[in-house]
């Protein structure tokens, strides 16, 4: 449904592309979003602590490669392996359910 600028909501295009809210499709498109966001998140934190993925990856006790796998949304992580990350880079992780 084009609206009155003839440009297509973006929600159209991602249900064109993805399927319905709730469909299987859909919702391996919105875990992909969430994953890219944390990792984007994380980066951005890690980048303004000054630290190289090494670094944190150091400092947490864990390896560079899942530092850049987090950072690249190519990675499913637990909730406490999320808050060891940002307590790594001195934040905390609050969680809201909407």
């Amino acid at each position: 449904m084009k609206n009155e600028k003839n440009l297509t909501p973006i929600e159209d295009l991602i249900t064109e592309d993805f399927g319905a809210i709730g469909t299987p499709g859909r919702e391996q498109f919105d875990m992909e979003c969430d994953a890219f966001i944390i990792g984007e998140q994380l980066k951005d934190e890690r980048l303004r602590a000054g630290l190289t993925q090494e670094q944190l990856a150091d400092k947490i006790g864990t390896k560079k490669s899942f530092i850049s796998r987090v950072e690249r949304g190519h990675t499913d992580i637990q909730l406490s392996t999320l808050v060891k990350l940002f307590q790594g880079l001195g934040r905390k992780v609050s969680v809201r359910v909407i």
